[in-house]
């Protein structure tokens, strides 16, 4: 029969109190709970826009703030080129706006000049090639100012004396250190600086987990991203779910043609590929490359993904159907959806839930492949795994881009897969009878 109210309330006592001693599930509960106050207080605390771009602070990582050096349109121009250089040298204070060298012109017809990001281990290894210059005959020093998308790090110039057949001579290497700068205009833009200000330095705002490589804050695109993925993982695996249990349902109590006509069109269902569906449903709504297809993946999720739940409801309702509570109420006149809704599926409520704490991890992680592939979430819309695909290409030189959003959809599927372990166990009667 229907477990009465008190029995059904010494189940999810119990059910209760072996999830408190189960310590991986209490750490799976916990992590959601940190997670989702992460989504739904992030932007109220961290009140960043997540498609802002800093072009001046590409690919930074995790920092409490930067001091940079602000350059003003109207100051003076470069100082003129000394004519006493005997070797590589800077003639300025270095920083990512411009780097200015200068060396001796003589000992060469032409003369190669050499970045890299690596002290050189020898003439082969001089890095990426900035310019060829050769003397004119009059200037004994030559210089070039380098201003191509630097970083604020230390870089390691070489200039190499070039032979008859371009091979190095011979060459010097000189490392600088490269300080941050921004131009004034933009300070003044992002409110940073006032309009009569004309400090050396200014405090940029602090970037906790660094920055992308258009200059988006990553904390802000977290957050973000992940009330995306965390929306799609909710939302479509409640909705296919209960789709699920109450087709499964009806087709269990049923039974006979009706139950073989529902459960053969389940079977077809699972057998559509997932992927053709989503990008079926992409060219039907009108998403084209580059688009953001989130309404089509939560349709391809719902259509597609409630077959499961309705084979593991149909399998139990048929058990439960011929129990003597199931007949009283058929005697009492109530109709078939009113015994399945109030009798049969109550009952299969702890399989559902335990269904359902897997399904969500599935749909998170089925969220950020297909935006990790280009078929979900895409820029400048945010979701992690739409950030892992941008991430991947700065992965050897700056891994935070890929390795934070990596982290979040790791932490989330681990976290509900502890918890629905540890459902499924404290719903399992007889194991908590063994226990005991």
């Amino acid at each position: 029969m229907t477990p009465p109210a008190a029995e059904h309330g010494n189940l999810w006592r119990d059910v209760g109190r072996d999830l408190a001693r189960n310590p991986a599930a209490l750490a799976g509960l916990a992590t959601l709970l940190l997670l989702t106050l992460f989504c739904l207080l992030g932007p109220l605390l961290w009140r960043v826009d997540p498609a802002a771009m800093d072009l001046t602070q590409i690919s930074q990582a995790p920092q409490r703030g930067l001091q940079t050096v602000v350059i003003y349109a109207d100051a003076p121009g470069s100082a003129p080129v000394p004519d006493n250089i005997d070797t590589l040298q800077l003639l300025a204070p270095a920083h990512t706006e411009s780097v200015p060298l200068a060396w001796p012109g003589s000992g060469a017809e032409r003369f190669a000049l050499y970045r890299h990001t690596l002290p050189p281990s020898g003439p082969r290894d001089l890095g990426l090639p900035l310019a060829t210059l050769q003397p004119d005959g009059t200037a004994s020093v030559l210089h070039y100012n380098d201003q191509l998308l630097l970083e604020n790090r230390r870089y390691y110039y070489s200039v190499a004396a070039l032979d008859a057949g371009n091979a190095v001579a011979h060459y010097r290497t000189l490392a600088v250190d490269v300080a941050h700068a921004t131009p004034a205009e933009q300070l003044r833009a992002n409110g940073l600086l006032g309009a009569d200000e004309r400090p050396a330095t200014v405090a940029l705002p602090a970037h906790p987990f660094g920055t992308d490589k258009l200059g988006r804050d990553l904390l802000a695109r977290l957050i973000e991203g992940g009330r995306t993925s965390l929306f799609i993982g909710f939302a479509a695996p409640l909705l296919y779910v209960l789709a699920g249990a109450l087709y499964g349902a009806i087709a269990g109590y049923r039974g006979g043609r009706t139950d073989t006509l529902m459960m053969a069109f389940a079977d077809f269902i699972i057998a559509l590929p997932f992927l053709l569906f989503v990008i079926l449903l992409r060219i039907a709504f009108g998403i084209g490359p580059g688009d953001s297809g989130i309404t089509a993946l939560l349709v391809a999720l719902l259509l597609l993904s409630w077959p499961n739940t309705a084979r593991l409801v149909r399998a139990q309702v048929l058990q439960l159907r011929s129990m003597a509570y199931v007949d009283a109420a058929r005697l009492q006149g109530a109709s078939g959806f009113y015994i399945v809704w109030r009798h049969l599926l109550p009952n299969v409520l702890p399989s559902l839930l335990v269904t359902l704490s897997f399904a969500i991890p599935s749909a998170i992680f089925t969220e950020a492949f297909l935006s990790f592939i280009g078929l979900g979430v895409v820029p400048p819309a945010a979701s992690w795994g739409s950030m892992c695909n941008e991430g991947l290409s700065t992965l050897l030189t700056h891994p935070h881009e890929l390795l934070f959003p990596a982290a979040f959809i790791s932490a989330s599927v681990l976290a509900f897969n502890l918890v629905g372990d540890g459902l499924r166990d404290a719903l399992d009667v007889q194991a908590r009878e063994a226990r005991q």
